[in-house]
């Protein structure tokens, strides 16, 4: 049996057939046939332009002969992406079989339903004598790109972006809920002074709110202005006609987009460089996130909640594999990898235009995707860890050490202020502890050794590794959104 004989086809990649749950909603918004009922509604749309013009014009028609359409007859044709579903992508599919090009099947599918009118509205509409201002005036990427845009913006705006925003938001309880919460920190992978885990949590929101912010107001640009971006066809057809004006309406109003007025055949694309770059960053920190979590479960910082049935090794029975971040770390350097290839490419084209970004942006919903998958792991990853208090606790007090910057910081304080015997404080704390394990009976006779003050000697003798954690907690307050 060859698997290509097999019905309904087999996915060739992850996001389509294992991980197929996880990425569907993008399907909405980046799969081909969401792309082509975009391109129905920008025909549309356009149509219903031409024929009942826009505000700033009377709303009349644009083009001299053509007659406003009825409320019911643009309903008709709102009708027409609406309802495009299997059959109408089997009926596309069937019409770019024979042009070999994917808007011209979208132009003579649409006057298939112009023609199909008067069974549905009755012999008096005049909807069927329309079809010659299909696409009047149009390049193919005047459709184009206003529906990538509108296509992306809305897999962002209702996918990704909550996707991101619910991990953010569930790091940002978890940064509240362990705000108090000491911990070991590390800096060169050497224990260091004392943090909290909620502190440490609350970075990685902070971070990525930052990101997100941006994210979100994002401008998505359209243009709609010809075959090299002079509306010359428009002129030359209708001159008395203020184009830039019904341009700017078009992408603005009806399209939902910010207006490019000056472009060549193609809108340039910049926009698609800013967003996936950004993108790309978010992925990069959930990236720091991902690897760092996965030390914290190897360190002991962290526990994770065995799944009743579920297998860590196939050899080891004992083990609980951490692999929603291992999975994470996997697809967001695909992701990273598919945007910032795009980023690259998608800004450069020869002169007024070549097909270099076609192929490319068909591969929006695959680098969006991989990012999905990676939200989905490590939020699933999240919700299945807890912190392991007395791995902490423990890790903390084998740690006196740590105690030596603030002991030598307030003895250069107290050396300010005249007490004696405090010169050279760094290096006496350091001929201390250095390469030596300090226990708390070693740091009060430490301190009993100096001419502190009262106030002080009891502050630091006060100090634990577990206490000194200075504004850790007050800080996760900065990450309020």
């Amino acid at each position: 049996m060859q698997l290509t004989q097999i019905s309904p086809a087999i996915a060739l990649t992850s996001l389509d057939g294992r991980y197929h749950a996880q990425t569907a909603p993008l399907v909405e918004y980046l799969s081909e046939p969401a792309l082509n009922r975009e391109r129905i509604t920008v025909e549309v749309e356009w149509l219903i332009m031409l024929t009942n013009g826009y505000e700033g014009n009377g709303n009349q028609p644009l083009v001299p002969g053509a007659k406003p359409l009825s409320q019911t007859e643009r309903d008709y044709l709102r009708a027409i992406p609406g309802d495009f579903g299997k059959d109408g992508i089997a009926r596309h599919a069937a019409y770019e079989a024979k042009t070999h090009h994917d808007v011209k099947a979208v132009e003579y599918y649409i006057d298939d339903e112009l023609d199909r009118a008067k069974s549905v509205l009755g012999p008096e509409t005049e909807l069927a004598g329309l079809k010659t201002l299909v696409h009047f005036a149009c390049t193919s990427e005047d459709v184009n790109n206003l529906s990538i845009s509108r296509c992306v913006k809305a897999a962002i705006e209702k996918v990704w972006l909550p996707k991101a925003r619910e991990l953010t938001d569930f790091l940002a309880g978890k940064a509240e809920e362990f705000r108090d919460l000491p911990m070991l920190a590390l800096t060169h992978g050497q224990p260091a002074t004392p943090t909290t885990l909620g502190k440490e949590l609350a970075v990685f929101a902070h971070r990525l709110n930052r990101q997100l912010g941006h994210i979100a107001s994002q401008e998505y640009l359209g243009k709609i202005n010809g075959a090299t971006g002079t509306f010359g066809a428009h002129m030359v057809a209708c001159p008395d006609v203020d184009w830039l004006a019904v341009s700017r309406k078009f992408v603005t109003n009806r399209m939902g987009l910010t207006w490019n007025p000056l472009t060549t055949q193609i809108e340039s694309h910049d926009w698609q460089a800013e967003l996936y770059g950004a993108v790309s960053h978010t992925n990069r920190i959930l990236h720091n996130l991902a690897v760092d979590v996965w030390m914290y479960i190897s360190r002991g910082v962290f526990a994770q909640v065995p799944v009743k049935g579920a297998t860590g090794s196939s050899t080891m029975p004992h083990k609980v594999n951490p692999i929603r971040f291992e999975n994470a770390e996997a697809n967001l350097e695909l992701s990273c990898a598919l945007l910032d290839a795009l980023s690259s490419t998608l800004v450069e084209s020869r002169w007024q235009r070549d097909l270099t970004d076609s192929t490319t942006q068909r591969n929006i919903g695959a680098a969006l995707g991989y990012s999905l998958l990676a939200l989905d792991n490590l939020l699933g990853g999240l919700k299945s860890i807890h912190p392991n208090q007395q791995a902490m606790a423990d890790e903390l007090e084998t740690n006196w050490e740590v105690l030596g910057e603030p002991i030598q910081t307030a003895m250069r304080a107290q050396e300010l202020a005249g007490r004696e015997g405090m010169e050279r404080p760094y290096e006496k704390v350091k001929e201390l502890m250095r390469g030596k394990s300090i226990s708390k009976a070693d740091i009060e006779t430490f301190i009993d050794s100096l001419d502190f003050d009262e106030a002080t000697a009891a502050r630091l003798k006060a100090l634990t590794p577990s206490t000194y954690t200075g504004l850790a907690a007050r800080l996760v307050d900065f990450d309020k959104r």
